[in-house]
Order: C-alpha cells, then structure tokens, then sequence
C-alpha cells in the first residue's frame, strides 16, 4: 500500500469505530501529544502469547466481517 491508501485506510477505520467527530478529537490529541509510537508499540502485546495474540485478531477479524 502507498503511504496514501494508508492514511484514508485509516481514516476510514478510525470513521467506523469511532464517529466522524471522536475520529477528528483523536486525529487532534495525537497531533498535540509527544506521541511515541515506538515505545507504544513496545508496550502493546506485553505479556500475551503468540496464540494469544493470533485469538484476538481472529475475534477482531470476525466482528469486523460481520459489521460490513
């Protein structure tokens, strides 16, 4: 994917979970935040398994297939 079909992937995955309103105050908290993605991400699956990891994105898949 382009850096172009990244953000409006995004975007549009930002419209669908959150609204079109808490969508613009996130996009604004993280131009405002010293946001470190780097050690946010370091930070992420802390503790959880690989299967662990692979259940949740399964579970996540699911519920966004049924949504659409």
């Amino acid at each position: 994917m382009t850096d172009t079909e990244i953000k409006i992937k995004g975007y549009e995955i930002l419209r669908t979970y959150l609204g079109l309103v808490e969508m613009e105050k996130f996009i604004t908290l993280i131009q405002l935040d010293k946001f470190d993605y780097t050690q946010w991400r370091s930070h992420l699956f802390t503790g959880l398994s690989g299967e662990e990891i692979s259940r949740m994105a399964m579970a996540r898949r699911k519920v966004v297939v049924n949504q659409t």
